[in-house]
């Protein structure tokens, strides 16, 4: 009943009704181990589960982070209280241990249970055959969640649930369950990327950082990287962001203590379609207008590009200052390597001569920049980590921002040996490299595993991680990319610490914690160019007993001259820092200085942020 006077409407509501309305209680939950990733990333996949879920006007949805202090226990005791209709459960690399220690805990207490993320996809066979009433999202999990609420109510059968792997019913008389899967909801017919902010408050008193999407899907086919079920790329509407931005601005005017940057996580954030370039600046404009600081990622061919002439780049040369000038506080990319050879091994559909134009006309427009970069692979042989060695030490890659010169004079000059030798900053490239060291992992399912497989290299499969163990066709390059993932892992937490701060910090404190990350990446270069030379004396590609002990005793020389670095300039950055993120740093630096041996992690992501 409406009466015209009012803005609420009555209405007499059957039993059916309420049900509808109320039912299912749906229970989403985000995996984490803090331990190793000591601050908090705003968790968009069970958000934006839960906006798709509350747009069905059905059930009621609870969020459970593990980042925000939630345990496995915590868990179990709300599942107890609550009992859900639905769990949805999030899981990414190096927490398969976690979801089955849930699970095994959950699966016959809850009607229905849905599990997606990139580490589920990648174990899905193994999973449903360890739980067969188990749901595995497959892609893009909105439509998903959306489906299975119906289902749920028994508007759908499960066959018609879009994008899930399943175990199926017998068939055609055969006695054995069988695995099962339906069509996914490609991005481009997607509503919208935006996700519910129940937990963004929470994120920030955890000094965590706001994340958003404007893409799904990547452009790239790496050979390295198994995720076909992010589905192909496809761009969302820049006139949905202002609502998002003044959503996100409410929050971020709780926390002033918190830097006003959101992180576009975006593979891809530029595209390939016609509209590219006025799609991105319409981003960049709406994030000006909203006074937000942001950062994104993209690949290298959005800026040097063999296949297209001198206006193309010019074009470009003007869009990456736009975004710059509102507001783009740094862009990632996904370089990998400066050698042809690996570049066709992972299938980079990039070379070398592009990647090194693209590093230098990035910095010479003032584009803030962050490169990841796969210093060891299984195929490689010496001569290729001695180039990557060298790529890595570059000095003529990083130039000093040109404000002054037009587009034009940019794009002609880094082409011109000249103007790239009196413009360098002598800065060595790897001091843009976001994590040093970084060795491929054969994740499962990708088509560099099937290479590595076929060179007969391959071994135990490691579901925890989604990966498969392989040794390296030199083993002698096999012995330092063990060592440098020792390096890595000793390393890590405190540097994803110093790398966290740097993101919700602005002015003086961001250039003293990001100048102690470089003091980091200068000791992993150090200990690259060791351990080239301590392998580079033999002619064997074999590890005996006398190298591996040369290499070891190596790398804890090396540690023990970096714990002394940074012990000395710690201080200084602490000095800076407000007493949150100060707290943060003073705690993770004592656990850091106070390890004692070396333990794998397995934390590395290849595709990581």
């Amino acid at each position: 009943m409406h009466t015209g006077d009012t803005f609420i409407s009555y209405a007499d509501l059957t039993p059916e009704a309420v049900t509808r309305l109320t039912r299912p209680r749906v229970l989403l939950v985000a995996l984490y181990r803090p331990e190793y990733f000591p601050l908090p990333r705003f968790p968009l996949a069970i958000s934006d589960l839960a906006r798709a879920a509350r747009s069905t006007l059905s059930g009621e949805v609870t969020l459970m982070d593990m980042q925000l202090g939630v345990t496995l226990d915590t868990i179990l005791e709300t599942v107890g209280e609550q009992a859900p209709d639905i769990l949805g459960v999030s899981a990414t690399f190096g927490q398969h241990e976690l979801m089955t220690r849930l699970l095994d805990q959950v699966q016959h207490r809850v009607p229905l249970v849905l599990a997606g993320g990139s580490l589920t996809v990648r174990n899905e066979a193994l999973l449903l055959e360890r739980y067969p009433r188990l749901l595995i999202a497959r892609g893009a999990g909105e439509p998903t969640i959306r489906d299975v609420i119906a289902h749920w109510h028994g508007d759908l059968e499960r066959e018609q649930i879009r994008g899930i792997g399943y175990v199926g019913a017998p068939r055609g008389g055969a006695v054995v369950l069988t695995r099962r899967r339906t069509a996914t909801l490609p991005n481009r017919d997607a509503d919208d990327f935006f996700p519910e902010l129940d937990l963004l408050g929470s994120t920030f008193e955890h000094q965590g950082v706001a994340q958003l999407e404007t893409t799904r899907g990547c452009t790239s086919n790496c050979s390295f990287c198994p995720r076909g079920h992010k589905g192909t790329w496809a761009g969302g509407a820049p006139a949905q962001l202002p609502w998002m931005l003044a959503a996100l601005d409410e929050e971020f005017r709780r926390h002033p203590e918190i830097s006003r940057t959101v992180y576009l996580v975006d593979e891809e954030a530029i595209g390939r379609d016609h509209d590219a370039v006025p799609r991105v600046l319409a981003i960049a404009a709406e994030m000006a207008k909203a006074s937000f600081q942001w950062e994104t990622s993209c690949r290298i061919d959005q800026v040097a590009h063999p296949g297209h002439d001198r206006d193309w780049h010019i074009e470009r040369a003007h869009m990456w200052r736009r975004p710059v000038r509102d507001g783009l506080r740094s862009c990632l990319f996904g370089v990998e390597s400066g050698v042809q050879g690996i570049l066709e091994r992972f299938n980079k559909e990039t070379d070398a001569d592009q990647n090194a134009l693209g590093i230098q006309t990035l910095s010479a427009l003032g584009v803030p920049t962050r490169y990841t970069y796969i210093t060891f692979d299984h195929l490689m042989p010496l001569g290729e980590l001695r180039a990557t060695h060298a790529f890595l030490g570059r000095t003529d890659l990083l130039l000093r921002p040109l404000p002054h010169l037009t587009a034009e004079q940019i794009v002609d000059g880094v082409r011109d040996p000249r103007f790239v030798a009196e413009h360098s900053t002598g800065r060595p490239f790897y001091t843009g490299v976001s994590y040093m060291l970084v060795s491929m992992e054969c994740l499962i399912g990708a088509a560099y595993t099937r290479k590595v497989h076929a060179a007969g290299l391959t071994g135990t499969v490691r579901p925890s991680m989604g990966r498969v163990d392989a040794t390296f066709a030199d083993l002698r390059i096999g012995a330092c990319s063990e060592r440098a993932q020792l390096w890595v892992d000793r390393n890590f937490a405190l540097d994803y610490t110093l790398k966290s701060l740097e993101k919700i910090l602005d002015g003086e404190p961001r250039r003293r914690v990001r100048a102690a990350r470089v003091v980091i990446k200068d000791a992993a270069f150090a200990v690259l160019t060791r351990m080239i030379g301590i392998i580079g004396r033999g002619t064997a590609p074999a590890a005996g007993p006398h190298l591996t002990a040369e290499l070891d005793a190596m790398l804890e020389e090396a540690f023990q001259q970096l714990r002394a670095r940074i012990g000395d300039n710690v201080p200084q950055v602490l000095a800076v820092l407000p007493p949150q993120a100060a707290h943060r740093l003073r705690y993770e630096h004592g656990r850091w200085a106070a390890s004692a041996g070396w333990q794998l992690i397995n934390a590395a992501d290849p595709c990581g942020t």
